[in-house]
């Protein structure tokens, strides 16, 4: 019996979409269940590698959660190199220096408004608690958000 071929999703963002839309972003890992990300070690490089490519400039993430075996992001892009091409670069540099291995593409939604925005934020966070991972949104330790940065230390 011939199984369905999944399709090849489309990533290339419109010319006519602003540069710096938000995007809700959704990574899986090659294998769904078993925790691969929200663990000591593993869980720490990946969003550090979030972390680097947001403070090199070569996307602007705005919220990352890691959850056992897939990940969601609000990231925004440069129309160069693109959506694609950062995402496919980035999961390659995670998979080939830490191991973790990725379904083949991702999920992309362009948040079109303000309401939007908020609602993915809001679904993010609670996705954890959701799945029983917590009690509370606060308590889950696998969260990327520049905004959460500590200043420095006086003195």
């Amino acid at each position: 019996m011939d199984l369905p071929v999944r399709k090849k999703i489309p990533h290339a963002v419109p010319q006519w979409v602003t540069e710096g839309s938000r995007f809700f972003i959704t990574i899986n890992c090659a294998a769904r269940g078993p925790n691969q990300l929200a663990r000591a070690g593993v869980g720490d490089v990946v969003l550090a590698a979030m972390k680097h490519n947001h403070e090199k400039l070569l996307w602007h993430c705005h919220l990352c959660l890691l959850m056992p075996d897939h990940l969601h992001a609000i990231l925004s892009f440069p129309h160069e190199p693109g959506m694609q091409t950062l995402v496919k670069n980035w999961k390659k540099y995670v998979a080939r220096e830490h191991g973790v291995s990725w379904q083949r593409d991702f999920f992309d939604h362009r948040l079109r408004n303000h309401h939007e925005l908020e609602e993915k934020a809001a679904y993010i966070l609670m996705n954890p608690v959701r799945k029983g991972l917590c009690e509370r949104a606060g308590d889950w330790a696998w969260v990327y958000r520049p905004q959460d940065r500590q200043p420095p230390a006086p003195g």
